[in-house]
């Protein structure tokens, strides 16, 4: 029998079939907060799981996912996170987005990556500036859509929108030099 990679962290994912898939090929325990329902009890106990194993929030790449994320983003900003694009969410017929379509490349390559005061990023990164995001063409230019889509993408953090950009990047510590690299791409 294949030994399932280890997570000492408590998953937090929306509901059981996301828990089924990370099971399936992860040593695992998972928080699951019912679909888009969280409430006061949820972030409670969250933290209280925080403070003793850590967490790391692995919601859906759409609109309902990244809701619950923001909750427990501003309730426990020490909380890990880990993020699915959305290819990488798709189901392989209809349905919609979610953690439990996802194959072991991208699972644990989004676990591997998570992001948060947990995570392996350095804390040396000054904080980005307005100027900062105009030079990259994240705000304010005719495709900074495009390109912050392209970004969060090739980041793995997760889509953010041109008044979440800045907070997102500084939030993961992400430094002018990751931007460089990634747009040169672009």
């Amino acid at each position: 029998m294949i030994e399932k990679p280890k997570i000492n962290e408590v998953i937090v994912v929306e509901g059981r079939d996301d828990t089924a898939n990370l099971k399936r090929y992860f040593d695992c325990d998972t928080y699951e907060t019912g679909g888009s329902s969280i409430d006061d009890r949820d972030l409670e106990r969250l933290k209280v799981l925080e403070e003793k194993r850590g967490i790391i929030v692995f919601t859906d790449p759409d609109f309902q996912g990244e809701r619950i994320r923001k909750i427990i983003m501003q309730a426990i900003p020490q909380a890990g996170h880990a993020f699915l694009n959305r290819e990488e969410a798709k189901p392989k017929g209809k349905g919609s987005l979610g953690v439990e379509h996802a194959n072991f490349a991208a699972l644990n390559q989004a676990l591997s990556e998570v992001f948060g005061e947990k995570s392996s990023l350095t804390d040396s990164s000054a904080d980005l500036t307005q100027t900062d995001l105009m030079r990259f063409g994240l705000i304010m230019a005719a495709d900074s859509r495009k390109r912050r889509e392209f970004l969060c993408e090739q980041l793995r953090i997760g889509y953010a929108n041109g008044k979440q950009i800045k907070k997102r990047l500084n939030m993961f510590k992400i430094t002018i030099e990751q931007i460089e690299k990634v747009m040169k791409n672009y």
